[in-house]
């Protein structure tokens, strides 16, 4: 069964609260004040099947004071039901309400002509012709008008029809999105604890499931999932839901508080967007203050116009950049509603292009990258917003600015050959024209250190690391060979492929002289200050000498002083070797070897640690 939402608009006392519940049996009016005063003050929801379509109704108040309200409702709605009273025709709240509908991207629906049976033929065809002339132009222009009466009865199987066929035309919300639940009910139950309703407009939800509440974060699971009053086992996108929270109050999650997929999405306080105002409003000034609505919320907040404009006209759009004054969890492609502070009335919306996260940029730059974003697809989104990092985005991050999936996102790494997709500790994007960047640098960076150190084979990669790409994250460099392969990785060293350590024949000499110190000295060894001292060499030079010779395996550093010939410790194991399996203490080892305790010491804890002997007490084993 498809499963679609429609909401209710239009003026107060229209009927359209009467009108849901003669299609329905559904009193959507809960509350005692709304029974008490006859009008409808919050949302209420009802739902009808026909056939193979089911489609959730929420009502919305018609009354200026309750705009607020209704906006609430209207956010999550798939197709428009504008009520209009044959006896009185367009309205105030007729215009803000349709005003709201177009502004949030609302394609389909359907007009009922509410409370038919007090107008005659005269009247009805007089404000059926008001009704074409009213949506011209919009996208109700064509749709069908239906003159009802939801006291008799008449045209409510009209109506019926009708809303089968718009349901039936109306794309389905995307059920493989992530999960987004916009709470627009909070409450206790008796027995369940708190529960809270929304429209799911994309993804999934199912018992147990866990959920993270935006903004603040808190997260809670999900004991019960229900849909239109029933438990089911998992609600999908364009389903009215219901969700018991164990552990949770209602003022823990209140209307405007978006449940979501633990761990994916940030809430923001900026967002930047194509704004439109509309004609019946007046010119909104640079840094106006605002009441800001989207899905469920309302937070004030700042408009600021990014190409250098005192004031938008009515009827304009143009590129903003919004301060919200409270974060809130908003998409690319979520659309908003803005009413003036005083008087309080609707006056334009738009749609979110971007989250910030980039410092801000020059007003040419601001605008062509927005006008780029307005029209992009997903993968062309992915590239420009990867690109514009020197040093690319993980996974997760673009999941959180974009709202995208991982396997779309991998999709658009793939195509075009631009992005590279590193998969480190965690999945990396990077554009390929960055990767080749910082890969420059690197050959930059390694060849005046190969100028200033002729000696050494390679520069630490923890310093490469802070002086050339500072910012990225630390696997990046373990990466850069498979894309230039003259960078060259050897253990804690980088290098250009084609440095060699180049020796003057003064260090040559004393290469080979120290080598022959410590060959020739056996297991006996002197310290190295001494034989680096005999050098006559700098200290500086002397060690790097020795730092090739430990780097080439020909020395072995057994202690912070003590430096053996690999010869002399080959000779030792071939000795151990011909023990192999008897226990030994230290003086017998230093009479097998020769040495003194001085060397002899030092030399079982390195042989320990090679795990060719083990000790046990005072002993040791030969492994």
């Amino acid at each position: 069964m498809k499963h679609v939402i429609a909401g209710t608009a239009g003026h107060i006392d229209h009927g359209k609260t009467a009108l849901v519940k003669a299609l329905t049996g559904i009193d959507t009016d809960r509350l005692a004040e709304e029974k008490r005063r006859g009008i409808s003050i919050d949302l209420g929801f009802a739902h009808l099947d026909l056939g193979d379509v089911r489609i959730g109704f929420v009502d919305v108040p018609g009354h200026e004071r309750f705009v607020k309200n209704m906006l609430a409702g209207a956010w999550g709605i798939d197709f428009v039901v504008l009520v209009i009273a044959a006896d009185e025709s367009v309205k105030p709240q007729t215009r803000e309400h349709f005003d709201i509908c177009r502004l949030l991207g609302l394609s389909s629906g359907l007009i009922a002509l509410t409370k038919a049976d007090l107008a005659d033929p005269e009247l009805l065809e007089l404000v059926r012709l008001e009704v074409e002339e009213f949506v011209r132009g919009s996208f109700l222009e064509g749709a069908p008008i239906v003159p009802v009466s939801s006291v008799t009865g008449q045209g409510l199987e009209e109506l019926r029809a009708r809303l089968r066929e718009v349901a039936l035309g109306t794309p389905p919300k995307d059920p493989e999105g992530w999960f987004r639940l916009p709470v627009d009910r909070s409450f206790t139950l008796r027995g369940f604890g708190t529960v809270v309703t929304g429209t799911l407009i994309s993804g999934t939800v199912a018992p147990e499931q866990e959920v993270e509440a935006h903004p603040g974060g808190r997260r809670f699971r999900v004991r019960g999932v229900h849909v239109h009053g029933r438990a089911v086992e998992c609600a999908v996108a364009g389903q009215r839901t219901a969700l018991n929270l164990p552990g949770a109050e209602p003022q823990d999650v209140p209307r405007g508080v978006v449940l979501a997929e633990p761990g994916r999405f940030r809430a923001v306080r900026e967002i930047e967007c194509r704004f439109h105002l509309l004609p019946s409003a007046r010119p909104l000034k640079h840094r106006a203050p605002v009441h800001f609505h989207a899905a469920t919320a309302e937070v004030p907040a700042e408009v600021r116009w990014l190409d250098g404009r005192n004031a938008l006209e009515p009827g304009q759009s143009a590129w903003a950049r919004i301060l919200l004054r409270d974060p809130l969890l908003l998409l690319p492609g979520d659309r908003f509603i803005v009413r003036m502070f005083s008087p309080v009335v609707t006056i334009g919306g738009g749609v979110v292009l971007d989250l910030p996260a980039q410092p801000r940029r020059a007003q040419r730059d601001a605008l062509a990258r927005l006008a780029a974003l307005e029209g992009a697809s997903a993968s062309q989104r992915v590239a420009l917003l990867v690109t514009e990092s020197p040093f690319g985005v993980s996974l997760s991050d673009m999941v959180a600015r974009t709202g995208l999936l991982e396997a779309e996102i991998r999709r658009a790494a793939s195509s075009g050959g631009s992005l590279v997709l590193l998969e480190g500790p965690e999945p990396w994007l990077i554009a390929a024209v960055r990767l080749e960047q910082a890969a420059a640098r690197v050959r930059e960076s390694l060849t005046k250190f190969h100028q200033d150190n002729p000696l050494l084979a390679g520069m630490p990669k923890s310093e490469l690391r802070s002086r050339t790409l500072a910012g990225a994250p630390v696997f990046l460099l373990d990466f850069l060979p498979q894309r230039a392969p003259d960078i060259v990785l050897e253990g804690e060293l980088v290098r250009l492929a084609h440095h060699r350590p180049a020796l003057k024949q003064e260090e040559a000499q004393a290469l080979a002289a120290i080598e022959r110190a410590f060959e020739k000295a056996g297991l006996a060894v002197p310290s190295t200050s001494e034989v680096l001292a005999k050098t006559g060499l700098e200290p500086a030079r002397a060690r790097i000498l020795l730092q090739m010779l430990l780097r080439d395996k020909r020395l072995v550093r057994v202690g912070e002083e003590l430096v053996f010939h690999a010869r002399a410790l080959e000779a030792l194991r071939q000795l151990l070797a011909r023990h192999k399996g008897e226990r030994f203490t230290v003086p017998v080892f230093k009479a097998w070897t020769g040495i003194s305790r001085k060397y002899a010491i030092p030399l079982l804890e390195y042989l320990d640690r090679e795990r060719l002997t083990r000790r046990e007490g005072e002993e040791r084993i030969v492994l």
